[in-house]
């Protein structure tokens, strides 16, 4: 049997940003799937105010793998060590760290650390893992600095919100509806074409055409998570329309004593390059946000009601 050795990655980035900005991104994990365009989905898991258990689900090399870690911030140092508990296949063992070096008042050095072995050290394995963190690395740490550049604007550029329905019917059939998206072009007008793939149960890989209410079809690509025993559906578009840089969100049903209520929840960062392009020479930020959120709003709110109406069919109202 081969031995197995330790193989390091380094990569960095000098940001035209203050530290205690950067290191306030990387340590908001949960926040990644908005701000990190490989990273699908963030569930924390576990949180004492030094160190935390996280869920990730993340594409690596076009597929989406989920791997469970423990990380150790140290805001002082400016500092975030991690540790893969239960690495996907075939990382055997990971980790590394995030540092973030002040070179300024406004300008700060990023260095991403890995560390990884592979069962055996067997050649292919460790090239497809190196290419996967070559590939994320950069584009984590591409899409950082341009966020950290422009963090005065953040709160401009990003916009979430949720809307809801109530439901005189059983969860399970709202979140059937909701989980079903087969179905969807089907049921849903404004979905021309829906085709994905659910390889691992619970994992969806979807790419759909969306029609808009002034006649124009987008085209974008999504990967679901799917907790049916929470009732719950994350998703993070992969390929967005041209005024949106990120698009995540979540379906969500949740019973109580009376019934159940549906929420659709989003989160956006618009793509501040474009707005003028797409809505015109006089669109500034605060009409993209408007733009936006009515438009999935509008569409959100018509797939809720076709929820609605599945699980309130099979009711007989007495």
């Amino acid at each position: 049997m081969a031995v197995e050795r330790v193989h390091r990655t380094t990569h960095e980035v000098t940001v035209a940003a203050p530290a205690g900005v950067v290191y306030g991104l990387i340590s908001d994990a949960v926040r990644w799937p908005l701000f990190f365009p490989p990273n699908v989905h963030v569930e924390q898991l576990e949180f004492d105010g030094d160190s935390e258990r996280l869920r990730i689900w993340a594409l690596a090399n076009g597929q989406v793998r989920s791997w469970t870690s423990r990380r150790l911030l140290d805001p002082g140092r400016r500092r975030v060590e991690f540790r893969q508990e239960l690495p996907a296949t075939p990382v055997e063992a990971m980790g590394g760290s995030w540092i973030v070096d002040a070179l300024g008042p406004g300008r700060s050095r990023l260095t991403l650390l890995h560390d990884f072995t592979v069962a055996d050290d067997d050649p292919d394995d460790v090239a497809w893992v190196r290419r996967a963190t070559d590939t994320n690395s950069r584009s984590e740490l591409d899409n950082l600095r341009r966020l950290a550049e422009r963090w005065g604007r953040l709160d401009e550029l990003v916009l979430s919100f949720e809307d809801s329905v109530r439901v005189n019917g059983p969860a399970e059939l709202a979140y059937d509806f909701l989980y079903r998206i087969g179905d969807w072009p089907e049921l849903v007008p404004h979905i021309s074409r829906l085709d994905f793939t659910e390889d691992e149960p619970g994992v969806q890989v979807m790419s759909m055409d969306t029609r808009t209410a002034d006649g124009a079809t987008h085209t974008t690509e999504s990967v679901r998570v799917c907790f049916p025993h929470a009732g719950r559906i994350v998703h993070k578009q992969t390929a967005t329309p041209t005024l949106v840089a990120a698009h995540t969100g979540e379906w969500s049903v949740v019973p109580d004593e009376t019934g159940v209520t549906v929420y659709s929840q989003h989160s956006v960062m618009l793509c501040e390059e474009n707005i003028t392009r797409v809505l015109g020479q006089d669109a500034d930020i605060a009409g993209a946000r408007r733009h936006v959120r009515e438009a999935l709003g509008r569409n959100s709110t018509a797939t809720l009601e076709l929820a609605k109406k599945h699980a309130e069919s099979a009711v007989t109202v007495l």
